[in-house]
């Protein structure tokens, strides 16, 4: 049975001092939370001080995106190696809002999903539809160019470790979700697809989280669905009391 994954993406919120004062309340209001696993993702400038805040508990760091070399002339990116240096174990990538506000493409979610797993993080590796494809029925087509071009060349093995995140663009930050059997059924075809992909095994470990408006009163809705191993939580998870009842709705 997959463990839970309930991850937070703080966005561009929070600086240093305000991440440490979260990660320390949480610690405290997750003492007797049990059966899910927590990661959140916060700004590049307070990854080192979310991980220094974390060391010795369960909570995971992670970074909310990467450029795919190692170094360079890129002026304003950061490599995984960088990322990794200051704590993070997870990098989110090919957020829909990296790929709408920023242009970023298939191709170099590919790039950043094979830079992670070279620097020995976990890719939480984001997929989904805008409102105008999912009017024009190509929700399951747009998912399979994602996966396919997406992760291409990825193993097996690779992807057992991963953590996909499907996103419907239209849920997201617009109070608008979908309701449990649309996301269930967007799940039942990812993992499908994983399956006939990279094989039964390797699919049925990788985690497949939700992300699109996920609240304390929707998620236990959510989580239900079989395929449905988490969620990638935006707004929600920046008051930690709010984001501690997600993850007590989550657990198994």
């Amino acid at each position: 049975m997959r463990t839970p994954l309930i991850a937070g993406n703080f966005k561009m919120f929070k600086t240093a001092a305000e991440t440490t004062a979260y990660v320390v309340e949480l610690r405290g209001l997750l003492a007797d939370a049990r059966g899910v696993d927590v990661l959140i993702a916060p700004p590049f400038t307070s990854l080192a001080a979310a991980a220094a805040a974390a060391s010795g508990s369960a909570i995971g760091v992670g970074a909310q995106n990467i450029h795919w070399e190692r170094e360079g002339a890129f002026t304003g990116e950061v490599s995984a190696g960088m990322v990794r240096e200051a704590g993070a174990r997870f990098v989110i990538v090919g957020h829909s809002e990296r790929r709408t506000l920023f242009g970023e493409t298939n191709a170099t979610v590919n790039k950043k999903m094979n830079a992670v797993v070279a620097a020995g993080m976990t890719p939480i590796v984001c997929i989904g539809e805008t409102l105008e494809q999912r009017d024009r029925n190509e929700t399951l087509a747009v998912l399979d160019r994602q996966i396919k071009e997406g992760l291409d060349g990825a193993t097996g093995e690779q992807l057992a470790a991963m953590v996909l995140a499907y996103e419907p663009v239209w849920a997201i930050g617009t109070g608008r979700n979908a309701t449990p059997a649309q996301a269930g059924e967007a799940h039942f075809h990812i993992r499908q697809r994983l399956k006939q992909w990279f094989g039964l095994d390797s699919a049925g470990r990788c985690r497949i989280l939700y992300g699109g408006s996920v609240k304390p009163d929707n998620i236990a809705r959510l989580i239900a669905q079989p395929d449905v191993d988490g969620a990638l939580v935006g707004g929600a998870s920046l008051d930690p009391k709010s984001f501690l009842a997600i993850v007590k709705g989550a657990a198994i």
